[in-house]
């Protein structure tokens, strides 16, 4: 039977997203899978994911962005955008991946970083055997019809509604 990639997204408003991914990376791993991931906004802070997939055989790990969007020009978004989204493309392309995760990718599509059409064409012409995973807030509903697995993570409460701020190896 020949292995068909699927398209899972992690969106919602809840926290959970880019964890959900990095378990099913793990869980790919664990099964010998090649795995990339690239992130896509965050900047380039010393992550809890980033340490740990740094020391795991088979895990490519990319952050692409460079921080938080409200921060810096739009051009710089974009700019950070492109280049993540070339890199991303280039991964999934080229068939050397099981599993590919594009993290926070929902972003750049709902902020005009990067049109939809161009990231649901190469989701559309990938090598048949490489399973995506998409994360991020208010998945287009062009996106969740092209998935064929699709949670919606949503926030039932949250620390920082008490002032909790995030914490490491909780939220980052």
């Amino acid at each position: 039977m020949e292995r068909r990639g699927l398209t899972i997204l992690y969106t919602g408003n809840g926290k959970g997203k880019t964890t959900a991914a990095l378990g099913q990376a793990l869980r790919a791993v664990g099964h010998g899978f090649s795995v990339c991931v690239v992130q896509f906004i965050k900047g380039r802070w010393p992550t809890g994911e980033a340490k740990a997939c740094a020391s795991l055989a088979g895990l490519e790990f990319h952050v692409t962005g460079s921080g938080f969007t409200w921060k810096q020009s739009p051009e710089e978004s974009r700019r950070a955008a492109e280049e993540g989204w070339a890199l991303a493309e280039g991964k999934i392309m080229s068939g050397a991946f099981d599993l590919v995760v594009l993290d926070e990718l929902t972003y750049v599509i709902n902020y005009g970083l990067v049109a939809e059409g161009r990231i649901l064409e190469v989701i559309r012409r990938r090598p048949p055997g490489v399973h995506l995973v998409v994360t991020g807030r208010d998945a287009s509903p062009a996106l969740v019809r092209e998935a064929e697995l699709v949670t919606e993570m949503r926030e039932v409460k949250h620390p920082y509604a008490e002032g909790v701020k995030a914490q490491p190896g909780i939220e980052f």
